[in-house]
């Protein structure tokens, strides 16, 4: 004889040969305890604040007029006794609850005309019936109008951060195509993904896709910033007649034949030929020796590659280059160079070049040639162009786009991340933030 959760004894027959080591588990104890803690009418743990019906109120509550001279505060709840028990609801076919009253705290201002300053003028406190709460039976059921029914759970995303790819079904390459969702508890979503071209852009709850990088304008980051964001700096110095001086990464030419001598830039020694492979071994060595710390390139192998920071002639203020433009080297069917952006650069004077650090193979150059196709170029035209996809046929204005883009993922009234969608994100993408910070912030989003 084993008795059930409601204390009446059932008979349990077992015919199995294995003795039952566990006995059989309250299955109805998760959505009781849940329950209870949402409305905290156990003995259980106090929720914490912004659980439970209390942080349903605390998201609406305070309430302020339109000139913020009357706000109306949250102070508490009550849950009273309900007015008939299970038994009696289901006889007299009534649900079983309990009223619901809130105290609420009305404060009024009067407002200085000359100074705008604010004093209390007058504090009210009443109690206000809010309806009847249903309440959850022993049974985990609920009594509505006499009859007793379950509540379905019903799955839904967790908030958080989730990377994920198409599995090469968009493309006829079958080429992976990699997106990333930041998904809220209550909020806009905000989604990237890559397209076949590798351009990054940016979806705010899924509507027409813009470039990441208006998004990142829109935060306040200039070209430079952003390029400081996602690459590092690796300076190219000019050696008349010998070519470029620049960082040397052991690890990076591991098992590959370059097409040019590895010169040591100290003291001009041939560490690779071009053509042999460099072995494991010789990259062992020269990283437990130290010695090599920068390399003589030929004068093409800056070509092609990116500024990573705009070059300005600080007399006159005029730009040379900015960050992110692509370094060329022009020359006419005979060889005589006609022009590019490396030949100004060296005209003016400037040998030491700032660029990006990309090997496309563990940095790709994706960020770059989404701002190279992104028609915006500093925060206002960004916030315009944010503003006409979540508002279209509105007429933009800037103070309007800038006060709906924080509305959208700055604002704790509007957004909320929820405690258990921070503390997955800062696992996911290496970050150290309170679980009390809700809304997303310029490193969030960069970071993804």
């Amino acid at each position: 004889m084993s008795a059930s959760f409601l204390g009446q004894k059932r008979p349990r027959r077992y015919y199995g040969k294995i003795r039952e080591v566990l006995e059989m588990p309250n299955l109805i104890e998760v959505q009781k305890s849940s329950y209870d803690l949402f409305l905290k009418s156990g003995d259980g743990p106090e929720p914490a604040d912004g659980e439970g019906i209390k942080g349903v109120f605390q998201s609406v509550f305070p309430i302020k007029d339109f000139n913020e001279t009357a706000v109306l505060e949250f102070v508490k709840y009550e849950l009273e006794k309900p007015k008939y028990d299970v038994e009696e609801c289901q006889q007299r076919d009534m649900t079983y609850a309990a009223p619901l009253k809130v105290t609420l705290r009305l404060i009024v201002f009067d407002v200085d005309e000359d100074t705008g300053a604010k004093s209390v003028k007058d504090i009210k406190e009443q109690d206000v019936f809010m309806g009847d709460m249903p309440l959850m039976t022993p049974n985990g059921t609920f009594i509505v109008n006499g009859t007793e029914r379950v509540i379905v759970s019903q799955m839904h995303r967790s908030p958080g951060v989730f990377f994920d790819h198409d599995k090469g079904k968009t493309h006829s390459s079958g080429k992976l195509l990699f997106a990333c969702r930041i998904i809220p508890y209550r909020g806009s979503w905000l989604d990237f993904e890559f397209d076949a071209k590798d351009i990054v852009y940016a979806r705010i709850d899924r509507r027409r896709k813009l470039p990441v990088t208006t998004l990142l304008y829109a935060l306040g980051m200039d070209q430079e910033a952003i390029m400081d964001a996602y690459y590092d700096t690796v300076h190219f110095k000019l050696k008349e007649g010998k070519g470029w001086v620049t960082k040397f990464f052991p690890e990076r030419v591991r098992g590959t034949r370059p097409s040019y001598d590895l010169i040591d830039a100290a003291t001009g020694e041939v560490i690779v030929k071009a053509g042999d492979k460099v072995t494991p071994r010789l990259v062992k060595k020269i990283l437990d020796e130290g010695k090599i710390t920068e390399i003589l390139v030929p004068f093409d192998h800056i070509i092609g590659r990116y500024v990573a920071k705009d070059i300005i002639n600080e007399e006159t203020g005029a730009i040379y280059v900015e960050a992110g433009d692509e370094l060329t080297w022009e020359t006419d069917k005979d060889g005589n160079v006609i022009g590019g952006t490396l030949k100004e650069l060296l005209d003016a004077g400037i040998t030491d070049i700032p660029v990006l650090d990309i090997d496309n193979v563990n940095v790709g150059p994706y960020i770059r040639n989404t701002m190279a196709v992104d028609k915006n170029m500093n925060r206002e035209t960004a916030l315009m162009d944010i503003y006409r996809v979540m508002r279209p046929g509105e007429p933009p204005t800037v103070e309007a786009a800038s006060a709906l883009f924080d509305q959208l993922f700055f604002d704790p009234e509007r957004y909320d991340l929820s405690a258990v969608g921070r503390v997955k994100m800062n696992m996911r993408l290496n970050l150290d933030k309170p679980d009390t910070q809700r809304t997303l912030d310029r490193e969030d989003i960069v970071a993804c």
